[in-house]
């Protein structure tokens, strides 16, 4: 099912500024028996994506009762999607209403229960531009996310590693990026591009309750390499071990497990 401002249907117009600028935000969340999982995190991350932009968020109530309407007691993907609505032709912004849409789909194979808990992953030969406005934000140009994905086609290659132009590791094309040295967790720092994901700030989270000592830094790409065990996290996956990149095949360190059992030690 699909609802656009709360009603079926699959239609916006040829003038809304998602489609013409990218000139919204989105969220992407698993839903279990038709709950949205993590519901008080997405919603505030929404709202914060949102707020960065100046779109006006829908209230976390309506979304959460048309998420539920969507995933229809079922486990599946579902995603939000806020443009900032239908507008004239040009870049400002004028009196525009936004425009929510939600919408349902059945889980990936790759993030099933049965999925490998260990992935192959490849260098991005695209490096990400540097905006500190947009960073952090899942706005919804994600051209340099489409551009990375079309490097590759073998299926065995389930994630693909991004640098920024200076060669500092960012991210996974669909994931954040976690490593562990010496028992230091590590993590990017996202403060020029880069999405932040909900599935990142609960780790992060739980490494203060856990007293894990974390480093949010830039890296170059070789400190992946030189890790004792990298994993790769996002909402629907949680968290899986890179086992290999490219040609080199990396250690475990059974960080793993413990950064997936953090992760759902709540599922508000």
């Amino acid at each position: 099912m699909i609802l656009v401002d709360g009603q079926p249907g699959e239609n916006v117009s040829a003038r809304d500024r998602g489609l013409a600028y990218g000139d919204g935000v989105f969220r992407t969340l698993r839903a279990m028996r038709g709950q949205p999982v993590w519901w008080r995190d997405q919603a505030a991350k929404l709202a914060a994506d949102c707020a960065a932009l100046g779109l006006a968020c829908p209230d976390a109530s309506v979304l959460h009762d048309e998420v539920c309407r969507v995933a229809a007691g079922t486990d599946c993907v579902v995603k939000i999607i806020i443009t900032r609505g239908q507008g004239s032709r040009g870049y400002a912004l004028g009196a525009v209403r936004p425009v929510r849409m939600v919408m349902a789909a059945a889980l990936p194979d790759y993030a099933g229960d049965h999925a490998p808990l260990e992935v192959r992953a490849r260098w991005c030969a695209l490096r990400l531009g540097q905006q500190p406005r947009l960073a952090g934000i899942k706005h919804l140009n994600r051209l340099e996310n489409v551009l990375a994905r079309a490097e590759w086609d073998d299926p065995a290659i389930r994630e693909g590693l991004l640098c920024d132009q200076a060669g500092h590791v960012i991210s996974g094309v669909m994931s954040n990026l976690f490593w562990v040295k010496a028992d230091v967790l590590h993590t990017p720092d996202l403060s020029d591009c880069g999405v932040a994901g909900v599935a990142r700030m609960r780790l992060l989270r739980a490494a203060v309750r856990h007293g894990w000592t974390t480093r949010i830094e830039r890296h170059p790409a070789a400190a992946i390499l030189d890790a004792d065990e990298v994993m790769i996290c996002n909402s629907l996956i949680g968290v899986r071990r890179i086992a290999r990149i490219d040609a080199t095949d990396l250690p475990q360190a059974g960080w793993r497990i413990r950064l997936e059992k953090a992760l759902y030690e709540d599922l508000d």
